[in-house]
C-alpha cells in the first residue's frame, strides 16, 4: 500500500506500529511529491561543482551541467550551523481528549506532527530539539544534528503520557529562557489557558527574536460542540464533572471557544508569528504541507 493512500486515511494511519514509521511516513510519502524548496536548503549553501564518481548521491547531481557538458556534476554545499528547530509539545491532561469523530487523541496527534517535523529537520541536516510540557518542563532534549537525534525525540515523545495541569504561557517563560540560541520554535499545543498568561509566554518568545509557529490541536468535538442530550462532561485537569444540557450551553460555550481562538490568532499575527489550527478528524498530512508551504512563500516574499 502506498504511503500517500495510507496518509489520507487517519484511521488507518493510527494503526500504523511505531512513531518513527508514522513520521517517516508522513514525509517521505505524502510531503516528498510536493514542491522541494520549502522543506530543504534553510541551512545549506551552494558551494561548488565537482565531477560524479559511482556511488554518489544522484539527487544533488546538477542537470543544467549535465544538459550543456554531457557530463555528471555535483552540487557541493557549506552547511552552517546557525538552524535550530526546538519542538515544545503540550502533554497536559487536556491533550488526551479524543472524541468518536477523531482518529486519535490531541495528544497522539501532536505526537505525530512534532515527529515529522523532527524528521524533517534532521533530513536537512539541521539541528533539532524537543521539551514536552504540562505546568512546567516534563523532559527537554537540546537541539542536536546528529545520527541518533531522531530517534531520541522519538523516544520523549513515546514516553509522554497526559496528565497534569496545563500552564502553556507560564511553561513558554521557563522555555523561553532556557532557549539561549535564537531559532525556530514550534509550540504544539491546544492552548487551553489564560490568554493574559499566553500572552505574556509568546511575547517573551518574542523577546527573544525566536521565529515561532503555533500548531494548534483540537478534536471536532471541542469545535462544534454537537451534543444535545444531556450529558455528563468528565473533568480534566483538576475540573469536577458536570451533568448538564448541552443545548442550554452550547451558544455561550461557542462564543467564548471562538473568542478565545480569535485573540490566540490576533496575538500570533501581532507579533509575526506563523499560526495553523489542526484538527484530530482530518489527515495530518495535508495540513503540514500547507503550513510548511505558507511558511516558505512567507519567507520567500
Amino acid at each position: 500500500m502506498e504511503s500517500s493512500t495510507v496518509l489520507s486515511d487517519p484511521a488507518l494511519f493510527a494503526e500504523l506500529q511505531g512513531l518513527e514509521l508514522k513520521a517517516r511516513l508522513l514525509v517521505e510519502g505524502y510531503l516528498s511529491g510536493l514542491h522541494r524548496s520549502p522543506y530543504r536548503g534553510f541551512s545549506v549553501e551552494f558551494a561548488e561543482h565537482r565531477e560524479y564518481v559511482p556511488g554518489d548521491d544522484l539527487r544533488y547531481v546538477d542537470w543544467k551541467v549535465f544538459g550543456k557538458t554531457d557530463r555528471f556534476y555535483l552540487k557541493q554545499f557549506h552547511e552552517e550551523t546557525n538552524f535550530t528547530c526546538t519542538l515544545l509539545v503540550d502533554v497536559s491532561e487536556s491533550m488526551s481528549y479524543r472524541s468518536e469523530r477523531a482518529a486519535a487523541s490531541k495528544l497522539a496527534y501532536a505526537q505525530w506532527t512534532a515527529a515529522a517535523l523532527a524528521y524533517l529537520v534532521i533530513r536537512q541536516r539541521d539541528a533539532v530539539g524537543v521539551a514536552t510540557f504540562d505546568e512546567s518542563i516534563r523532559q527537554f532534549v537540546r537541539p542536536g544534528s546528529t545520527a541518533g537525534q531522531w530517534r531520541d525525540v522519538c523516544r520523549v515523545l513515546e514516553s509522554a503520557a497526559a496528565r497534569g495541569r496545563s500552564a502553556v504561557g507560564q511553561t513558554l517563560h521557563e522555555l523561553a529562557e532556557r532557549l539561549l540560541r535564537r531559532g525556530i520554535v514550534v509550540v504544539i499545543s491546544d492552548f487551553f489557558d489564560e490568554f493574559a498568561a499566553l500572552a505574556r509566554g509568546l511575547r517573551h518568545l518574542r523577546f527573544r527574536r525566536h521565529d515561532v509557529l503555533l500548531l494548534q490541536i483540537l478534536d471536532p468535538a471541542e469545535l462544534e460542540f454537537p451534543f444535545d442530550v444531556p450529558t455528563l462532561f468528565r473533568g480534566l485537569e483538576q475540573w469536577s464533572d458536570l451533568l448538564t444540557d448541552p443545548r442550554g450551553v452550547r451558544r455561550r460555550y461557542l462564543a467564548e471557544l471562538n473568542h478565545h481562538l480569535g485573540q490566540l490568532k490576533g496575538l500570533a499575527h501581532e507579533l509575526g508569528f506563523d499560526y495553523a489550527r489542526f484538527r484530530t478528524d482530518q489527515p495530518l498530512a495535508p495540513a503540514l504541507a500547507a503550513v510548511l508551504a505558507q511558511r516558505w512563500r512567507r519567507q520567500a516574499l
